[in-house]
């Protein structure tokens, strides 16, 4: 696991590369290597995790294949062996090491041969230079890039700050950000919040080269073969699988612990992976005093039939002011989910007791079919793509243009709004409702709203997440399913709940469905300091497309009368304005 950088064209300085690989050294402290040309560099920031002592990138064929990588490689033992009977030569075990020969060998198919999460960079400097980058097949490892195409550069970097640290790339916000932000509480699809940086979509393969340009390849979609359609046996189906996975991502050099929100997902992959690696470390995090969707007994239950080591790790709420700069910073851009606090507190929980490695359950809810929204969107009559759109707002429709300007509105109606164009794609899918609900939710939210938060709030603190529900086996049986054995009535995740039957307590089994989440709404109210500090950056504007007086009205809504509309909305307006207080004090102290 790792942090890459580099770049085609263009010739960055030795103290500009050291620059992006300082803004980055957090996801991987244990090395930092690097290689350049008279036109190109690759970098890498190592978090050391299988062959401690090995494992220095670039990895290279001759002098004309160079790559770096970030992730873990599930498949590289079958894959070496495979490639040395090939005649190839590895001077260490690393994951990583493999790459060079399997591009040699396959070419631009060597992907299809990866089993695991990554994101790749190759310089190919046989002929034409050319600069290959690649994301797995969820999109667990973001990759972001800038292409000048006047002045034929391509830079990428793991992490937003690091990338806009390139000399010459402008922090500016897209246009469109604020609305697109407001709309799916982070940007979808290969958006960013920054005009001059987009992020690879996952499954993806680019090639530039100075000549030809960028061109970058969406790997075909499966097609997802059908499971058999009474409840048990699917049920004992996605066990086996989900079993089989777990157990194959213990593999590290290092220990691995997982994490227990005591929902159904997380305690599903602790009680699996607990059979594996007896008496594994479990993490959950609970909040100092008493707060709504209070989980830890749940999560202790599962501990506790498991064999599991139970740490609790407590947040106080009263520090969250303090910490909002330091988690908007290393996400890199907007994302209103107000867990990523938690998420940050609980991958430092993690690292502190000596941990590098955890599994966790994201993932389920989008192929299984656990969302409150999927479920309505399927009786939904012919408004349910409108509907489903606004439920995955951080501020309702109705609402956010209320808070717009009225240029911006102007702006959004000449332009294309976000959620127009979300409802497009919509009616644009499967005529299955669910199959292209779950497209959707795969191909653009998970690896945006779920995905890169997990990996950059994690990778904050020096810890690799490992997903089981984002393996191809498990991904594919999911999707596989009839909509009758993930979605039926008021029962979600049909499926999944039958798959962990024996495994995790009653009590997970049969407690109501709820977030895992920040209790906000308690949090925003009156006397509280997160309110207060709301009210405090919030006051007077801070955005020329927001209306400073419904700003306010939102405010005095909510002190009045807390609901939960009302806070998310102005913790998402927090979030952006702690985000555009960051990038414009960056923008001047590049001015200066």
């Amino acid at each position: 696991m790792c942090r890459i950088y580099g770049h085609l064209g263009g010739n960055l300085a030795h103290h500009h590369l050291r620059a992006v690989s300082a803004l980055q050294r957090h996801g991987g402290p244990d090395a930092r290597f690097s290689a350049s040309g008279d036109d190109w560099a690759l970098g890498n920031n190592r978090l050391a995790i299988i062959d401690l002592d090995g494992g220095e990138q670039p990895f290279k064929l001759g002098r004309d294949i160079q790559v770096v990588f970030n992730g873990e490689l599930y498949n590289h033992t079958e894959l070496r062996q495979r490639l040395h009977a090939l005649g190839y030569v590895f001077h260490d075990h690393c994951d990583g090491n493999v790459l060079p020969a399997l591009y040699h060998h396959y070419g631009l198919d060597f992907v299809d041969h990866l089993d695991g999460m990554y994101a790749v960079a190759i310089i190919d400097l046989r002929a034409e230079p050319k600069l290959v980058l690649a994301t797995d097949e969820a999109g667990m490892k973001p990759l972001y890039y800038h292409w000048d195409r006047r002045h034929g550069q391509l830079y990428f970097s793991s992490e937003l700050p690091a990338l806009l640290s390139v000399p010459g790339l402008s922090w500016d916000e897209s246009a469109g950000g604020l609305d697109a932000y407001l709309t799916t509480k982070t940007p979808f699809g290969e958006q960013t919040m920054f005009e001059q940086v987009q992020v690879l979509p996952r499954a993806a393969t680019a090639v530039y080269t100075r000549d030809g340009g960028l061109k970058i390849d969406r790997r075909a979609k499966r097609d997802f073969p059908v499971v058999p359609t009474d409840l048990e046996t699917a049920g004992q189906r996605a066990q086996d699988t989900l079993r089989a996975e777990t157990h194959r991502l213990a593999l590290a050099d290092v220990p691995i612990s997982t994490i227990t929100s005591g929902g159904l997902d997380s305690s599903l992959v602790t009680a699996l992976l607990a059979e594996k690696v007896p008496h594994v470390h479990a993490f959950n995090i609970a909040y100092t005093g008493d707060w709504p969707f209070d989980e830890k007994r749940y999560a202790r239950e599962v501990a506790e039939l498991s064999g599991a080591r139970y740490h609790q790790i407590e947040a106080d709420p009263a520090e969250f002011p303090k910490l909002m700069d330091e988690v908007v910073w290393h996400l890199g851009q907007p994302n209103a989910d107000p867990i990523t606090l938690s998420t940050y507190l609980l991958f430092q929980g993690v690292s502190e007791a000596g941990f590098k490695v955890t599994l966790s359950g994201d993932a389920a809810d989008e192929i299984f079919g656990g969302y409150g929204r999927i479920k309505k969107a399927l009786t939904d009559g012919d408004g349910w793509d409108r509907n489903y759109v606004d439920a995955l707002a951080a501020i309702p429709s109705a609402t956010r243009n209320a808070l717009y300007t009225e240029d911006y509105r102007d702006y959004l109606r000449d332009n294309g709004s976000e959620f127009d164009r979300i409802v497009g794609q919509l009616r644009a899918g499967s005529n299955d409702r669910l199959a292209a609900i779950t497209e959707f939710e795969v191909d653009q939210r998970l690896p945006a709203y779920h995905l890169r938060r997990v990996d950059h709030l994690s990778m904050a603190h020096s810890v690799e997440v490992r997903l089981p529900f984002c393996q191809t086996s498990v991904t594919d049986l999911a999707r596989g399913l009839p909509t009758d054995l993930r979605v039926r009535g008021d029962q979600v995740k049909r499926t999944l709940y039958a798959a962990a039957r024996g495994l995790v307590p009653d009590s997970v089994l049969n407690r109501p469905k709820q977030p895992f989440t920040l209790p906000i709404t308690a949090m925003l109210a009156e006397g509280q300091p997160l309110l207060g500090y709301a009210q405090d950056m919030l006051a007077g504007g801070h955005d020329s497309r927001l209306d400073p007086q419904a700003v306010e009205g939102l405010i005095k809504t909510q002190v009045a009368s807390p609901n939960d509309e009302s806070a998310l909305a102005i913790w998402s307006l927090l979030i952006h304005r702690i985000w555009r207080d960051q990038i414009t004090c960056q923008g001047e102290r590049r001015a200066a």
